[in-house]
């Protein structure tokens, strides 16, 4: 069943909202003349009227009970914030990607941005020009963080009114307002389909944020079951979850409908929870891929988890969920504290080259090991799922602003270390992920922030993140999230890139991206055609790839010192890429161009090489 308003044309508006336990639900219509029209029940707990004379553009609410009026939960627009009316939208749009045929999952370069910081207008339209400077890059999938309508603070000026990352989206059918209109965003992920761009849109479906969340007085969407930390869990598997799972899985065939969005990604699905016999990710998969089977090009499904669980992305005939693919935390996390020498929280799980040895290999370093920050077992093993069904990355909207000051990368290792990094994620069989900012060293940071016009709930928040780092010991507390200033230090300084060391670093990582898209070796993602060794005492990791006869072999030295050591080549091999080459800003390198069987190389401190065995 489709939910919300339904504009038909010619003035025809068709109003549909679930609400099962309720006895009487009307539309207040509030411009241009005020009208209350009750809503017809129908099956399952459904509410449906067709009304004459409403065009786009028309406010309207819902009267529950004969009594308070709400912004309708399935809401397309909410241009006075989420304590505002809702819109009547015309979805009508002249779509020129007819021709588009999508970016294959296993091909794609994923770009996470945040609208709100990634320029000084924080607009889509404001994202448009850049694209051919990303697509110049190598980037064909940019993963936008939601855009969910979330809460504003109405007391600052209107261009800093809303300030968030968008995990507390209440109406996630809305386009949020301070971005643009959902024109504006259709005209986004168009320009993006003409540039050979890929649109990948985060999504949340494990909860609902803190304020303007009416949710609760229209239906049970919440259960008292589940516990996540975002407070209660959604109810996908109690009594009337029907509904709920519908709200959901409509939300999904929207995106991927009315917008043409590519790809959904899925946040932190390890709390949505759901007992019954056909888990709620099942469903939303099974949907999705039926939908995209009608149309000119496949769409897909992309989770965050921390379960380390294969049955994830494993098909539902082997007893999986059938989504496309999922994040790999601990890729990211045995290459940080490599880099970083962090050992503090989940990092202290892990700190070895052989753990990232084992990512590279295995994909899940703990694939029911003991993890001793878990205080249990974790995870188990994924060999039986290709690689290209795993994503991995080294930053990340979360993993930034998991440091107290938002600190990138670029603020706390050294250049050699940025290079280092980017080649031992581009250079993986699973797909690469960059957080904006990341391909030029960016270094303004990414700082949690938020805006919210509750005076009890912005005390809470400040509260809950002074808490969440006092195991640090830090001296300071964190940058303050309610803070104008700290949503603008988060703004991009996109002219850097045309800079010194940062004009060095974006076109090593285009470099990368360019090997990676061509090299026939680096584009095979068989899981037994990749080999990974370790060397703790040289803090040294070798990985070979290959693709029949082609082979590469590539060294990272992740110790302070150069080291020596012999490649586990076969034949003769000849130089492709070093990070330590003048070139790129290295301090030279040793490492010969030419390697015969049994040479020793010698590895500049906190370097890598790749060599193509020929």
């Amino acid at each position: 069943m489709k939910i919300g308003a339904h504009y038909l044309g010619n003035g025809e508006c068709e109003f549909t909202v679930w609400s099962p336990t309720l006895n009487s639900v009307a539309v207040e219509i509030l411009t241009p003349e005020p009208q209350l029209i009750p809503l017809k029940p129908q099956a399952d707990g459904y509410w449906q009227i067709k009304v004459n004379d409403v065009y786009p553009g028309t406010l309207y609410r819902y009267q529950l009970n004969g009594q308070e009026a709400f912004a309708d939960p399935a809401s397309q627009f909410q241009p006075q914030g989420v304590h505002g009316a809702s819109v009547v939208v015309d979805h009508q749009f002249e779509w020129t990607d007819t021709t588009w045929t999508g970016v294959p999952l296993e091909s794609m370069i994923f770009y996470e941005l945040h609208v709100g910081t990634f320029t000084p207008e924080g607009t889509f339209a404001a994202i448009i020009p850049r694209l051919p400077e990303l697509r110049e890059l190598g980037i064909n999938a940019i993963e936008i963080m939601p855009i969910a309508q979330f809460p504003g603070d109405d007391h600052i000026q209107s261009d800093l009114a809303y300030r968030n990352w968008g995990y507390d989206g209440v109406y996630l059918y809305a386009v949020q307002n301070s971005y643009g209109s959902p024109a504006d965003f259709k005209r986004f992920v168009n320009a993006c389909h003409a540039n050979g761009i890929a649109v990948v849109l985060d999504v949340v479906y494990n909860h609902f944020g803190p304020e303007g969340n009416y949710m609760g007085q229209f239906a049970p969407y919440f259960t008292k079951t589940y516990k996540t930390p975002w407070g209660n869990a959604m109810n996908f598997d109690d009594a009337y979850s029907q509904g709920v799972r519908n709200y959901f899985i409509q939300n999904a065939l929207y995106w991927l409908g009315d917008f043409h969005i590519d790809a959904l990604r899925l946040d932190a699905i390890q709390a949505i929870y759901d007992l019954g016999a056909k888990h709620f990710l099942w469903e939303l998969a099974e949907t999705v891929h039926n939908f995209s089977g009608g149309g000119t090009w496949k769409r897909h499904l992309i989770a965050e988890s921390d379960l380390n669980n294969p049955q994830i992305v494993r098909p539902p005939e082997l007893g999986g969920y059938g989504i496309d693919a999922q994040w790999s935390d601990d890729f990211h996390h045995a290459l940080h504290t490599l880099l970083t020498g962090d050992r503090q929280g989940y990092y202290q799980d892990f700190g070895k080259c052989a753990d990232l040895a084992k990512a590279y290999q295995d994909t899940f370093v703990y694939d029911w090991r003991y993890a001793p920050h878990r205080k249990r077992f974790h995870g188990i093993s994924c060999r039986d799922r290709p690689l290209s069904q795993f994503s991995v990355c080294i930053q990340n909207h979360d993993q930034i602003g998991n440091q107290m000051k938002g600190e990138r990368l670029s603020e706390r290792i050294s250049f050699a270390g940025l290079k280092l990094a980017a080649g031992a994620v581009l250079l993986s069989p699973y797909l690469p992920l960059l957080f904006m900012g990341e391909e030029y060293g960016e270094t303004a940071p990414f700082i949690y922030f938020v805006s919210h016009s509750d005076p009890e709930l912005i005390q809470s928040v400040r509260a809950g993140r002074k808490q969440e780092f006092e195991a640090f010991h830090y001296a300071e507390d964190p940058p303050d999230p309610e803070s104008a200033q700290t949503f603008l230090r988060c703004k991009l300084n996109w002219e850097l890139r045309h800079q010194g060391q940062h004009q060095v670093l974006w076109n090593w990582y285009r470099q990368l991206i360019n090997l990676r898209q061509t090299h026939p070796a680096l584009l095979n993602y068989d899981r037994d055609s990749i080999a990974a060794t370790s060397d703790e005492d040289k803090k040294l990791v070798v990985v070979r790839r290959w693709c029949e006869s082609d082979e590469v072999v590539f060294a990272m030295n992740f110790n302070s010192s150069s080291v020596a050591v012999s490649l586990p080549i076969q034949q003769n091999a000849r130089k492709l890429l070093d990070s330590a080459d003048a070139v790129w800003s290295g301090e030279g390198s040793q490492a010969a161009d030419k390697l015969a069987v049994g040479d020793e190389i010698v590895l500049e401190a906190m370097s890598l090489v790749l060599y193509e065995v020929f």
